[in-house]
């Protein structure tokens, strides 16, 4: 799996978190969303204790806060979501700043909030501390079919091709005086996707065509060792144990 280019998401660092092969970021934060899932809703200490566990994952990273805090805007749609659950839920009312409001629907808004929140922010880690390219042969290190993550590698490699294809063909339109004002555009625009899907098939097979020529059979020549050693695997269970425990815990008092 040759090397390729970093992605945006992708904060640049030598932190141990960056170092950690991408098999064990993975397991880590997998396991680590299912036990924020598992948490009782009414344990809100819970969440606090999973925040701060991120929060010193980040420090750790040497992730700047405001990056954070600037991704999670992402969850935008879910926290509008959430904020409508005590109005539209059914259920025993209470007033809560002069408004009538479900309770069953408050417990819902804060547990799709918190879980969603804790999830999105460890996925942001995630992203910023491991290239995509990693990302893909730690899936394949966990048992993925190579296909799979061969048709990922490739996705990622020409998503950017095939975007900056569609950036060339909206400057020619503009070019010629063509601009989408009303629905007698959308001729043009079908036709122009047409074309993006033409243009991108024929890449395509010239793509395989240069892969079979140079030896291709069926598998991506890997370029970088992703191996884990006991230590790190370790260093990686960190987070998703200390999770563990503030879990059973909260099961136990609920």
């Amino acid at each position: 799996m040759g090397a390729g280019h970093a992605h945006r998401l992708y904060v640049p660092g030598a932190s141990p978190v960056h170092r950690l092969p991408p098999q064990c970021k993975l397991v880590a934060v997998l396991a680590f969303v299912l036990l924020v899932v598992a948490t009782p809703r009414e344990r809100i200490w819970a969440f606090g204790v999973y925040a701060l566990l991120l929060a010193a994952v980040t420090a750790a990273a040497r992730i700047p806060f405001r990056t954070v805090a600037r991704r999670i805007v992402i969850e935008v749609p879910f926290v509008a979501f959430a904020f409508l659950m005590p109005f539209v839920a059914e259920g025993e009312k209470i007033t809560v700043l002069g408004l009538r409001l479900s309770e069953s629907g408050l417990w819902g808004a804060w547990n799709v909030l918190a879980k969603g929140t804790l999830g999105v922010v460890a996925s942001i880690l995630l992203a910023a501390t491991t290239e995509p390219r990693l990302l893909l042969l730690g899936i394949e290190r966990l048992r993925m079919p190579s296909l799979i993550t061969q048709i990922a590698t490739f996705m990622l490699r020409y998503g950017d091709v095939v975007t900056a294809e569609l950036g060339r063909m909206k400057v020619a339109r503009a070019s010629r005086g063509f601009e989408a004002r009303d629905i007698r555009a959308t001729s043009v625009l079908a036709k122009s996707v047409g074309a993006l899907f033409l243009r991108s098939y024929e890449r395509g097979e010239r793509v395989h065509l240069a892969m079979v020529s140079r030896g291709y059979d069926g598998r991506m020549p890997v370029m970088h060792d992703v191996g884990a050693t006991g230590a790190q695997w370790t260093t990686a269970a960190v987070l998703p144990l200390t999770a563990a425990l503030v879990t059973l815990v909260a099961w136990m008092t609920s």
